[in-house]
């Protein structure tokens, strides 16, 4: 019996083995959630039943403020669930994943348990290998917040469709940077992750936007009920509760800028508007190790291919204040 190889967990921010209570700068999040009302949303779902298992009236919701139709929209817990079953459904083995920068580590791992081949590149190749069957952007990237223009993309769908690719567009933090634009494209899947913009990676919102033989093919590869109540609840409320973003938004763009301007004395920086950067401090893990010791976690960034440097997310002020007073002592 042929079996999937057995393959590490993919390293990401945020709770370790080790309990932690310091300041998390290593996850990438609105500092001043939770969104309160979906938050609330989430409280208030009928936990007691199973949900609908079509979930048709909060695709219907979502599609009717996306401009597009239930049919082109898929929900899931977390974007990584989306990522493993769109590896599943459009890469079979030996055919090829090719990333713009360093993929998120749950689509490598995806790619890897299908044993596919995964190509890196910094820049995009005028014609894609004719084996490419999914091509992943992060719109914005994590770690290096960079992005491509809407026309762009555009082409770049029009390439992944002359060699039966999809283009996956990794959304999760275009919240923080409404200027951002996707185009439309049948051969493009969109990965929305709600949960980081609002303050609710807990609640683990997330959903597709694709063409209906895409969307058919993800949904394919779900069990029943998969996204649990008080999930599709804070999806279902995610229209009407936009208000928060421009609340906080404005404020995590500042604090972001501030320190940013900040951290560049210790090091080369690369910040593109994101809430997060990413900073060069020559030995990540060993940077890292030495600023979990003042009780400050940040990103070690080996994991994208960029051993020498460090992902720090932007918190509040005062926590900004403390995590430079640690690098002052570390850096």
């Amino acid at each position: 019996m042929t079996v999937p190889p057995l393959l590490p967990r993919s390293p990401h921010g945020g709770p370790g083995a080790a309990p932690f209570s310091g300041l998390d700068f290593s996850v990438n999040s609105n500092p001043c959630g939770p969104n309160r009302p979906l938050l609330q949303a989430v409280r208030d779902a009928d936990h007691a039943h199973y949900p609908d298992p079509t979930y048709h009236a909060t695709r219907a919701r979502l599609a009717c403020w996306h401009g597009v139709t239930p049919e082109e929209v898929a929900l899931s817990v977390g974007a990584s669930d989306l990522l493993h079953r769109a590896a599943r459904a459009f890469l079979p083995a030996g055919t090829g994943l090719l990333s713009l920068h360093a993929p998120f580590g749950e689509l490598g791992r995806a790619a890897a348990l299908q044993r596919a081949e995964i190509q890196v590149v910094d820049a995009l190749p005028a014609v894609l290998p004719d084996h490419t069957r999914l091509v992943y952007v992060g719109h914005p990237h994590n770690p290096t917040g960079q992005f491509l223009a809407p026309d762009e993309l555009l082409a770049l769908a029009q390439k992944c469709e002359q060699v039966g690719a999809i283009l996956i567009l990794d959304e999760a933090y275009a919240p923080f940077l409404p200027e951002l634009e996707s185009p439309r494209h049948p051969n493009l899947l969109r990965l929305l992750s709600p949960g980081k913009v609002h303050g609710l990676v807990g609640a683990r919102p997330a959903y597709a936007i694709a063409a209906p033989p895409i969307i058919r093919q993800l949904e394919n590869l779900a069990p029943a009920w998969h996204v649990p109540a008080g999930t599709e609840a804070l999806l279902a409320a995610l229209p009407e509760a936009q208000d928060f973003l421009a609340q906080t938004l404005p404020l995590v763009r500042q604090n972001a800028l501030e320190l940013a301007a900040a951290l560049r004395s210790f090091g080369e920086m690369q910040h593109h508007g994101t809430p997060y950067l990413i900073l060069n401090v020559g030995n990540a893990a060993a940077a890292a190790q030495r600023l979990l010791n003042h009780g400050v976690k940040v990103r070690d960034c080996a994991s994208y291919g960029l051993p020498a440097w460090i992902r720090v997310s932007t918190r509040l002020e005062q926590e900004n204040a403390a995590l430079l007073q640690a690098c002052r002592q570390v850096l």
